[in-house]
């Protein structure tokens, strides 16, 4: 047997990591499973992996989970490890959501309401180096005109570094710059050369201006049906 493929399941809900840890264990063979709570738990969990010899090869994110809202948990993970393919696994199925997914880097789009036996579809596609999503959001992607809007968004994004990622995310929680240096332990001074270089490459000039863009990457949660 080859070596295992280490998959993590980021998700703040322990049922539904219950949920997809055994859907890719009955689906897929020869695979070690980890687990995080929230993004920070994630990107632990892969730093220990790697310390350890045995790097993440595939991470499940769900698009809520805390220190992330929507899409920014992709854009962290896909500039810290850029090797590393990401899916997203959601309980939205709109299209939009879908759409913005790919585009903003992730490897894959499945839906928690997803068959056991498509689950394990997509996963296998992913570590074989391509990319899935539905039939229904494939087939009304490829007939329908790329949003340019979302594209340049992605573009800007994708350009900050991982820290600036992380201070974007605080300035969207309205902390204030010596705020934002406490918890990442940092000087002001730091979290300022941040802020501007933020700017400068979301193309704006004020902080309001970088939240509202930022605010872009934020989605609705889907209710959950009890």
């Amino acid at each position: 047997m080859t070596t295992a493929f280490h998959v993590l399941i980021a998700d703040d809900h322990p049922l539904m990591r219950g949920a997809l840890s055994h859907a890719l264990s009955s689906e897929l063979s020869n695979i070690s499973i980890h687990e995080a709570g929230s993004l920070g738990e994630a990107i632990d969990v892969i730093e220990a992996c790697h310390a350890q010899g045995h790097d993440i090869d595939l991470v499940l994110l769900d698009l809520h989970m805390p220190g992330m809202n929507g899409f920014t948990g992709l854009f962290t993970l896909r500039a810290s490890y850029p090797d590393i393919p990401v899916t997203i696994v959601s309980a939205s199925q709109d299209l939009p959501v879908v759409r913005r997914a790919i585009e903003y880097g992730a490897a894959a789009f499945v839906p928690k309401s997803a068959p056991v036996e498509q689950i394990g579809d997509a996963m296998r596609a992913v570590l074989d180096g391509e990319m899935w999503m539905p039939d229904w959001a494939r087939d009304a992607i490829e007939n329908t005109p790329a949003d340019s809007e979302n594209s340049d968004i992605a573009r800007k994004i994708s350009q900050l570094t991982p820290q600036q990622l992380r201070v974007l995310n605080m300035l969207t929680e309205g902390k204030l710059n010596k705020q934002i240096a406490y918890e990442l332990d940092v000087t002001e001074a730091t979290i300022k050369a941040h802020v501007s270089a933020i700017l400068r490459k979301l193309s704006v000039h004020s902080r309001t201006q970088a939240v509202i863009v930022a605010r872009e990457l934020q989605i609705q949660e889907p209710a959950v049906e009890v």
